[in-house]
C-alpha cells in the first residue's frame, strides 16, 4: 500500500482528465464543474477507496475511475450545499462558492453535471472489464450516494432545522448525509479488487463509526474552529438551527463520542484478513483535527 499523500496525488492528477475523457462540454459548464472539481480539500474518500482496492490485493490504477467518480459526487454535493436553498453558504475550501462565481444557475448544472459524469466513468470502467466488479462497485456508490444514502441525509438534515433535537434523528442524519460516502469508497475498493462479503461487511462497519467520528469533529470544528482554518464559515449550524451533536450532547459529550466511535471504527478492522493499519492510523487522526 502508498501513503496518503501517493493516493491523494494519484486523484489530483486524474480528476480534470477523466473529466475532460467524456468529450465536450460547454465551456462555461465545464469550466464550473472544474472550478469546484479542483479546490482541493483533503480527497478522503478517493483515498480510501484506492487504498482499500490495494490492501485486498487490486490495483490502485484500475481502481481510479471510481475513485475520482466519487470524488465528483462529493463535489456536486457541495456545490448544491451551499446553495441558497440549502445552507446558502459564499466561502468552500477558502474560496467563493460556485454559485457565487457562476450563478444559481450554472452551479445547479455543475452540480448535476458531476454526477452524471461519475455514472458515466463508472460504467464505462465497468464495461471494459471480464466481470461484474465494476459494476458492482458502481451500484455500491450510486446507492450510498442516493435516496435511501446521502441524499437521504440530506433530506433529513433540511428538514429538522429549529426541531428539538433528538439523538435518533441525528444519528440518521450523519450515518446518511456523512457516513455514507465514506462506506461507498470502503465497500467499493474492495468490491474493485474481489473480496468477500464478510470483508466487505467489516470494512463497511469501519466506515460507519469513521463517518460519526468525522460529523462529531466537524461539529467541533464548526463552534471552535476559524474561517481562516477551515475554509469556510463557522457558526453556521448555529445559525440555521441545525441538529448536531454540539446541540444534542455539547461540546464535551461530543469529544467523548467522537473519541468512542474512532475506538470503535478501529476495532472493527481487527476481523480483517490483511493488514489494515492505514486504516486505524487515520482513525485515529480524526480526532483533534484542527481542518
Amino acid at each position: 500500500m502508498r501513503t496518503y499523500d501517493a493516493y491523494r496525488k494519484m486523484t489530483e492528477e486524474a480528476l480534470l482528465p477523466m473529466l475532460a475523457s467524456l468529450g465536450h462540454i460547454p465551456s462555461r459548464l465545464q469550466e464550473a464543474m472544474a472550478y469546484s472539481l479542483q479546490a482541493g480539500g483533503k480527497r478522503i474518500r478517493p483515498v480510501l477507496l484506492l487504498a482499500a482496492n490495494e490492501m485486498a490485493g487490486g490495483s490502485a490504477e484500475d481502481a481510479l475511475p471510481y475513485a475520482c467518480a466519487l470524488e465528483m459526487i462529493h463535489t456536486y454535493s457541495l456545490i448544491h450545499d451551499d446553495l441558497p436553498a440549502m445552507d446558502n453558504d459564499d466561502l468552500r475550501r477558502g474560496r467563493p462558492t460556485n454559485h457565487k462565481v457562476y450563478g444559481e444557475d450554472i452551479a445547479i448544472l455543475a452540480g448535476d453535471g458531476l454526477l452524471n459524469a461519475a455514472a458515466e466513468l463508472m460504467a464505462s470502467a465497468a464495461v471494459k472489464t471480464d466481470n461484474l466488479r465494476g459494476l458492482h462497485a458502481l451500484e455500491i456508490i450510486m446507492r450510498h450516494a442516493g435516496v435511501t444514502g446521502m441524499i437521504a441525509g440530506q433530506a433529513a438534515d433540511v428538514t429538522s432545522e429549529g426541531l428539538e433535537p433528538d439523538a435518533e434523528r441525528v444519528r440518521y442524519i450523519h450515518e446518511h448525509k456523512t457516513a455514507d460516502l465514506l462506506e461507498a469508497a470502503l465497500e467499493a475498493g474492495l468490491a474493485l479488487a474481489g473480496a468477500q462479503e464478510a470483508e466487505i461487511a467489516a470494512v463497511r462497519e469501519y466506515a460507519l463509526h469513521l463517518g460519526l467520528a468525522f460529523q462529531m469533529t466537524d461539529d467541533l470544528l464548526d463552534v471552535k474552529g476559524t474561517a481562516e482554518t477551515l475554509g469556510k464559515h463557522p457558526g453556521k449550524d448555529l445559525e440555521q438551527d441545525k441538529m448536531t451533536w454540539i446541540a444534542l450532547r455539547g461540546v464535551e459529550g461530543t469529544e467523548e463520542d467522537a473519541r468512542r466511535e474512532a475506538e470503535k471504527a478501529q476495532e472493527a478492522l481487527e476481523t480483517l484478513p490483511w493488514d489494515a493499519g492505514f486504516f486505524a492510523a487515520f482513525a485515529r487522526s480524526l480526532v483533534g483535527r484542527t481542518k
